[in-house]
């Protein structure tokens, strides 16, 4: 059984998108040509989705949030709130030579609100940052990160509980961080 894609009718959503089923865009949404959305993802209001831009599956963006060509997200991401993500390291507006930096945001990630991702980083499975972060270099899988610039303050758990970590120096050991089976689809 399928579930069409539901696009509110004051989204806009390009012919050459590709959507999966189950997936929800809700008001004042724009999504590209090219972009291809996974399965059960849902797009809240006044979204804009890229050219080219890969959104893996059950993932959940929230209002206001911006996905730019040459962000990467895999599957079972929140993206909250008019959290931002970049893609120009030197962002001028009388440069027309410009050059796309790539961000990787893997499964499970979680992004709070207003949360700042500078292009050039890989985000690690299941890593959670606070909101209103500013991320400027990578995050290890795991790792709860907060602050401006962000830094590592503890270690979670795939359903997001702290491990309250005495070293932040090494992530703990693999079976403390897997508390929940995944639903997954293939």
């Amino acid at each position: 059984m399928t579930n069409k894609p539901y696009i509110d009718p004051t989204a806009i959503v390009h012919p050459d998108a590709q959507l999966g089923n189950g997936v929800m865009i809700w008001n004042w949404t724009k999504v590209r040509e090219g972009a291809v959305i996974g399965d059960d993802t849902n797009i809240g209001q006044s979204a804009y989705i890229d050219f080219d831009t890969k959104i893996g599956a059950r993932c959940k963006i929230q209002n206001g949030v911006s996905v730019y060509h040459g962000v990467a997200i895999g599957n079972d991401v929140f993206l909250g709130p008019n959290a931002t993500l970049t893609n120009d390291l030197v962002p001028r507006a009388h440069s027309a030579e410009w050059t796309i930096t790539e961000t990787s945001i893997s499964d499970g990630v979680s992004i709070g609100a207003n949360a700042t991702i500078i292009c050039g980083v890989s985000l690690g499975a299941h890593c959670m940052v606070a909101a209103g972060a500013i991320v400027t270099k990578d995050v290890p899988p795991h790792a709860l990160v907060m602050g401006c610039p962000a830094r590592i303050v503890d270690f979670v758990t795939v359903s997001g509980k702290r491990l309250n970590v005495e070293t932040l120096d090494t992530p703990p050991d693999a079976t403390l961080l897997n508390d929940v089976t995944l639903k997954t689809q293939e």
